[in-house]
C-alpha cells in the first residue's frame, strides 16, 4: 500500500522525491495514530484507561506535526521562484535595479535619486529610503502570500493612498416583482456607510557583511527579499489575527463577538461548546458542526478553518458517531489538513483551547477580511548603526480589517 502511495504521488503529481517520502511518512504516522487512538477510546470506555495509550497518542502526535511542519517547508520552498529568472525587462526597469544594486551594495544612492527626481516622487529623500525594483516588491509579496496564513485566505487589495474607504449599504433600495403593466412603485433611497482600513507601516531590518555585499555571485534582490520574507509575515500574522488596530492591522478577533442567534453587523458571531476549555465528552463534534452551518451557504462553500496547531492536534482525536475521525491528513504532498471536509490553515497566533477562548475561526476569509498593500517598498542602507555589519531598513504599509461581519464565525471554548 505505500508503494501505491508512492507511486502514484510521483508519477501522476510529479512531487519531488523528499515530499513524497514525507507525505508517506505522514500518512503512515496517521493510520498509526488512528489504531493508537481508537485503543485509547476503547480503554476509556472500559474503565481501564492506559497511561502508556495516552502518551503513545501524543507522541504520534508530536510526529504528524513535525511531518506537516516539513512538508510545509518542502511546498514553500517549491513556491519560490528565483527573482529575474525569465520575461524581458523595459530599459526603465533595467535602469532601476542597476541603480538599486549600486545603493545596496556600495551606498551610492545618485542614481536612484536621479530616477525618483524624474518620477516626481514626492517622498524621494534619503531619510526615507528608496523603492525598490518593482519585481522585488512583486516577489516579497508573492512570498508573503505562500507563507502568511491569513494572507493566502484572505481578500488583498493594492492602494496608491494611505487609506481605503469601502463603501456598502446598510438598508437598500426596496425591490420586488411587479406584472409587466403594472405600476412601479417608488423605492426608498438606499443608506450607504463605509468601512475604512488604514495603511501602517511595517517593518524589518535584515543585516549583511561587507563580504556578501561585494560578493557579485550573490542576488542581493533575492537575498532582501528572503530575508524580510520572515519578518514581514510573523508580524503580519499576529496582526492580521488579534491586531488591535493601533499603528497596525485590526485582527478579526479584535472586534466585538456576540452569540450567533443574536447576531448583528459589526460583531462576529460565535457558537459554544458548552464546555469550558474543551468539547463535550458526548458528540464531540457537535460544536464543531454547528459551527460550520453558523455560516451561510453562499460563504460556506469557501469556507476555510483556522487555529494553531496545538487546537488542531486536539481537534485531531474526535470522531463522529460512526467511529470516521473529522480531521484527516492532506491527501497529497502540497496540500492542506482537512476537517469536515474543509480546508485547515495553522495560525500560531491563534489562542489556545482555554475557559471562554476563541480558538477556531471557520469563515470565507477571502469575503471576511481584507487586506490592503500600499505600493512601494522602500529601503535605507545604514552602514553606522551596527559597524561592521550593513542594516537595509525595510518598510512597507499594510493595513486589514474585517470588510464582511457575516463572513466569519467563532468557536467558544465555554459553558452553555
Amino acid at each position: 500500500m505505500e508503494l501505491d502511495i508512492h507511486d502514484h504521488l510521483e508519477t501522476k503529481a510529479g512531487f519531488p522525491p523528499d515530499t513524497v517520502v514525507t507525505h508517506s511518512e505522514l500518512m503512515r504516522a496517521f493510520e498509526a495514530f488512528k489504531e493508537t487512538n481508537d485503543a485509547r477510546l476503547a480503554a476509556i470506555e472500559r474503565r481501564s484507561a492506559d497511561v502508556l495509550l495516552d502518551e503513545k497518542v501524543e507522541r504520534i502526535g508530536v510526529a504528524i506535526d513535525a511531518h506537516q511542519r516539513r512538508l510545509d517547508e518542502l511546498s514553500l520552498k517549491g513556491a519560490r521562484p528565483a527573482l529575474g529568472a525569465g520575461g524581458m525587462q523595459s530599459h526603465a526597469a533595467r535602469e532601476h535595479k542597476s541603480a538599486f544594486e549600486a545603493y545596496v551594495r556600495s551606498g551610492e544612492s545618485a542614481g536612484l535619486r536621479q530616477l525618483e527626481l524624474k518620477a516626481m516622487s514626492v517622498s524621494s529623500s534619503p531619510d526615507g529610503g528608496y523603492l525598490v525594483p518593482p519585481e522585488v516588491e512583486t516577489e516579497i509579496g508573492r512570498r508573503l502570500t505562500a507563507i502568511s496564513p491569513i494572507r493566502m485566505i484572505a481578500g488583498v487589495r493594492e492602494i496608491s493612498g494611505s487609506v481605503y474607504k469601502k463603501p456598502f449599504m446598510t438598508a437598500g433600495p426596496a425591490v420586488g416583482w411587479v406584472g409587466e403593466t403594472a405600476a412601479r412603485p417608488q423605492t426608498n433611497s438606499p443608506v450607504l456607510d463605509e468601512l475604512s482600513f488604514p495603511a501602517m507601516e511595517l517593518y524589518a531590518m535584515p543585516a549583511a557583511t561587507p563580504a556578501l555585499l561585494e560578493d557579485s555571485a550573490v542576488n542581493l534582490d533575492e537575498w532582501i527579499a528572503m530575508e524580510v520574507e520572515q519578518a514581514f509575515a510573523e508580524q503580519e500574522g499576529a496582526a492580521f489575527v488579534a491586531g488591535d488596530g493601533d499603528n497596525k492591522p485590526r485582527g478579526f478577533l479584535d472586534y466585538d463577538t456576540v452569540a450567533e442567534s443574536a447576531w448583528a453587523w459589526e460583531k462576529i458571531g460565535f457558537i459554544e461548546t458548552g464546555v469550558d476549555g474543551g468539547f463535550p465528552a458526548e458528540s464531540p463534534g457537535d460544536p464543531l458542526i454547528d459551527l460550520v452551518y453558523a455560516l451561510k451557504a453562499g460563504y460556506r462553500q469557501n469556507g476555510t478553518f483556522v487555529m494553531n496547531r496545538k487546537t488542531q492536534s486536539a481537534i485531531r482525536k474526535l470522531k463522529d458517531d460512526d467511529g470516521q475521525y473529522f480531521w484527516q491528513p492532506p491527501l497529497q504532498a502540497g496540500g492542506r489538513a482537512s476537517l469536515m471536509t474543509f480546508s485547515v490553515v495553522e495560525a500560531e497566533t491563534m489562542p489556545d483551547m482555554d475557559e471562554d477562548s476563541f480558538s477556531v475561526a471557520f469563515g470565507d476569509f477571502r469575503r471576511g477580511y481584507l487586506i490592503v498593500d500600499r505600493q512601494g517598498v522602500r529601503v535605507l542602507r545604514d552602514p553606522y548603526s551596527a559597524k561592521p555589519y550593513v542594516l537595509f531598513y525595510t518598510t512597507k504599509r499594510v493595513g486589514g480589517g474585517v470588510q464582511d461581519f457575516d463572513a466569519i464565525k467563532l468557536l467558544k471554548f465555554s459553558g452553555a
